[in-house]
Formats: C-alpha cells, structure tokens, sequence
C-alpha cells in the first residue's frame, strides 16, 4: 500500500489516534527512547523523525514538525485528514513575555494568537479566534495538579517572525499575552477546520526582554515535566 502523502513514511495504521509533536524532531526521538515502549520508527522523511510505541500500555505516537505555521501546517493537516489522528498535543518551547515567567516554566496556550496570514485561505469575513480544545485543556490542567506540577494557561502569541523586534512584542505583553512561539495559532487552525482536538503547552527556553536563553541541549532533553504531563494526559484522551 502506498504512503497517504509525501512526507510522511507511515502507513495507514502506523500512526496512534493521539500524537505528541514537537518542532525539534531530535526532541520526538528522545521522548521515544526515553518513555515509550515497543517503539517502531514511521518516519524518516526530511529528517521528520516520527515514532509510535505504548506508554503504559496505551499506543502513541510522537512526531517532529518543524519550525514555523507553514510547516507544522503541513504535518498536522495530513495527520488529521490522512491518517485519522484524532488528538495532536504540541510540545515546544517559548519565549516568556509575562515578566514573571522564567526559563522552565510552563504555559499551556488557552488561546494562540498570531501575526500569520495562515487564516486566510478559509475566507472568514472576520477574525478567527484560534483556542485550545477544552477536552485537552480540562485533562492537561488535571493532569498537571496530579503530579504537582505549576501550569500557566493564557493567550500565546504565534509569531512568523522569530529575530524580530522587541518593542513589537511588548504590544502583545501588555495584552495579557504570556509567550511567543510560532505554531500554535496553526495547528489550532487545522484542528478546528478538521474537527479534531489540539492543544499547545511549551516550556519557557528564554526571555527576550532580559535576553536569558536556555542552551540547545537543554531544550531538547530537559524538559521532563512538559513531557511527563503531556504523555500523562495523552493516555486519557
């Protein structure tokens, strides 16, 4: 049987119901290797590592996506509309705009918006509002007070831009906005124009208003309470 699309090795089947994606592929590898058992490798394709195992007990699959609504775009459409994903929870990191945010913190994106013209093939006389889907939202924020783990839920803001400028984001900043990222607002858009359910949750990697920055190896690998709360909640869905 042939592959549903062309970026993607996995077949119809080889892909779980309930996928967690990260932009960084070498960070969908750790989670893998780290927590997942029985894993089989779907994906090779671009570099776009894709892996689905069972964490106790329950098959999921973890996927790299890229940087950027384009990209991540691509991914989640054919997860959804090809190999009938019904769960996409995103993992990543972000830069804190909320000044009581520091570098591990996590923010889980209640809403996500953006400065992406990504909206603008669905031809909606109007501003799209792109939120969370509540059934995630509602397990993820349980799932956290479970292991105890501090959640900050607000409005992200998914930018296309990532050196861009400072005055710029304190706009967003004074709006209530916690962080910037740049997938968010896309893979939102996708779930709801798809009828499935996402969510965003990303760690806090640096602050650009003080210019703090987590290395490149710590957010590949150290963010374990993300990724605990995201597999966590992932088996309930």
């Amino acid at each position: 049987m042939c592959t549903p699309t062309a970026h993607n090795a996995a077949k119809k089947g080889e892909i779980a119901k309930t996928v967690i994606m990260s932009g960084d592929p070498l960070r969908a590898k750790f989670i893998a290797e780290t927590y997942l058992e029985d894993v089989v490798q779907y994906n090779t394709v671009r570099g776009m590592y894709g892996y689905t195992g069972t964490y106790k007990g329950v098959k999921l699959s973890v996927q790299g996506h890229g940087m950027g609504i384009p990209s991540i775009g691509i991914y989640t459409y054919e997860l959804y509309n090809f190999y009938d994903v019904e769960n996409i929870i995103r993992i990543g990191s972000a830069g804190a705009l909320n000044e009581d945010l520091k570098i591990g913190d996590i923010v889980i994106g209640m809403g996500a918006s953006t400065t992406s013209n990504y909206v603008k093939q669905y031809k909606l006389e109007g501003t799209l509002s792109n939120i969370a889907s509540f059934n995630i939202l509602k397990e993820i924020t349980a799932t956290a007070d479970e292991l105890n783990i501090k959640l900050n839920v607000g409005n992200i803001l998914s930018d296309d831009v990532f050196y861009g400028d400072l005055e710029l984001l304190k706009g967003w900043a004074k709006m209530g906005v916690l962080a910037v990222e740049m997938e968010a607002a896309g893979l939102y858009m996708n779930a709801a124009a798809a009828g499935k359910n996402a969510l965003c949750m990303v760690t806090i990697s640096d602050c650009p208003f003080t210019g703090e920055a987590a290395s490149t190896e710590y957010r590949q690998t150290k963010f374990h309470d993300m990724m605990k709360v995201a597999l966590e909640t992932a088996i309930k869905l």
